[in-house]
């Protein structure tokens, strides 16, 4: 079980996007790699030709690119701030608990 899912809500607390403090809802995870894809956080530009397998028409192309798993933390909605996790075993299921609060992770809505 990882400790940072799809479709969690994260705050950047360092990193490209930290200075702002941006919080956003994690897109894709790369568990080899430990590595994040969050919306709205390091948005890419690339410019392709008409004819690309992947777009059929050229122009420019805007997407969201990885960033570091340890560069982001969960945010508490009870008070949404960003906190750490740890794993705690609850009625015979190991779950996801917010360091600062104890309440549990709630599971995300994209996953």
């Amino acid at each position: 079980m990882q400790k940072i899912r799809k479709g969690d809500l994260v705050q950047v607390v360092s990193g490209a996007g930290s200075a702002k403090a941006v919080q956003g809802r994690v897109i894709a995870v790369d568990v080899e790699r430990g590595r994040v894809r969050v919306e709205g956080v390091r948005v890419q530009t690339r410019h392709l030709k008409p004819g690309r397998s992947a777009a059929r028409e050229g122009g420019i192309v805007t997407s969201e690119g990885f960033i570091d798993a340890s560069n982001v933390m969960l945010v508490n909605p009870a008070d949404s701030k960003p906190s750490r996790i740890r794993f705690e075993h609850r009625d015979g299921k190991r779950v996801r608990v917010f360091v600062r609060g104890g309440g549990v992770v709630p599971e995300p809505a994209g996953a």
